[in-house]
């Protein structure tokens, strides 16, 4: 069970945290975790390019270790890159120096400069967060499609994403095996969408 919006509350208590960017201009900040995968993170850069939008990709360490070519591709479609960590690591159950390491192999692996990390399944202790925020923004999400819930239909994917986005939201997407089948019918709709209303879509600033 999950929410496709992130409530008041629970943005309160993690203040330090960014949930949206405000905005009154039609903006939305696209974002793509769990990446690079061959196909799908290129049918992904694909979809983008047709509505000349730009997003962010929080890679998985291991994965942009495998698919080096594809990451290339990201970078050189002029996308933001943010950190998701080496494995794809629950801060909930992992020592926090364990964490921490994995944070840096990480950083290590994308070999570029980033200010961008978003803790993978948005599970990160505070003993970790305080050490994380010192050289690193931590990036939530005010928009959840669910793309990778078994439990949702494509449908129902694309509905509630259409329905939580407002100006300034940061909208979480997965570029994965498990989100593909809700994510790769969402996201050319919503693109569609919102550009029809005139939306920009922009990638967060490293």
């Amino acid at each position: 069970m999950f929410l496709h919006h992130s409530p008041f509350w629970l943005k309160a208590f993690f203040p330090g945290f960014i949930w949206r960017i405000p905005a009154k201009e039609k903006v939305i900040y696209l974002t793509f975790d769990d990446g690079p995968i061959p196909d799908i993170t290129e049918q992904v850069l694909e979809l983008l390019a047709q509505y000349n939008a730009k997003a962010t990709f929080f890679s998985i360490g291991a994965n942009v270790q495998k698919h080096p070519d594809i990451y290339e591709k990201v970078k050189n479609g002029r996308h933001s890159i943010g950190n998701h960590t080496f494995n794809h690591m629950n801060g909930w159950k992992t020592e926090d120096a364990v964490y921490l390491e994995n944070i840096r192999q990480c950083t290590e692996q994308l070999n570029l400069e980033t200010m961008l990390f978003r803790p993978p399944y948005g599970r990160i202790r505070k003993s970790q967060s305080r050490v994380v925020l010192q050289d690193k923004q931590i990036i939530m999400w005010d928009v959840l499609s669910g793309d990778f819930s078994p439990q949702i239909t494509p449908e129902i994917c694309l509905k509630k994403s259409l329905q939580h986005t407002r100006p300034g939201s940061i909208v979480l997407f997965h570029d994965s095996i498990k989100a593909s089948k809700n994510m790769l019918y969402t996201l050319p709709r919503y693109l569609e969408h919102f550009s029809e209303q005139g939306y920009h879509f922009l990638a967060l600033p490293m």
